[in-house]
């Protein structure tokens, strides 16, 4: 699975921005899409998900700014990004948990990343 994420860059705090992030590849099937971010000297932490379903899930500190949707049809997840705060400084990180393998009639799920877009909010 290729994941091919666009969108980030720099925006004031209180700006808006999004990101979107489509899915490309061999694949049976996709279960989850979603984002993760990793600021200087932290760790990577889940920013929000969205499974094939339409299940949202989101990290607390985002609750009501941002808001993930997704096109299944184009294998295409979508962050939009309201209210920013510096806090929001990061690497921003696509994600898919997807079938990739299988053996026989099983289908095994794999975790794919994207290469990893910046989101700069300035003070």
């Amino acid at each position: 699975v290729q994941l091919q994420a666009s969108g980030g860059g720099l925006v004031q705090a209180g700006g808006s921005l999004s990101l979107s992030c489509a899915a490309s590849g061999s694949f049976f099937s996709i279960n989850t899409m979603g984002w993760y971010r990793q600021a200087p000297g932290k760790e990577r932490e889940l920013v929000a998900t969205i499974t094939s379903a339409g299940i949202t899930n989101y990290e607390d500190s985002v609750k009501g700014r941002f808001t993930i949707s997704s096109d299944n049809a184009k294998n295409t997840v979508y962050l939009r990004m309201n209210s920013l705060k510096s806090e929001d400084t990061a690497v921003y990180y696509c994600y898919t948990r997807a079938g990739t393998t299988n053996k026989g009639w099983r289908i095994y799920e794999h975790d794919h990343w994207g290469q990893g877009t910046q989101v700069t909010v300035s003070s």
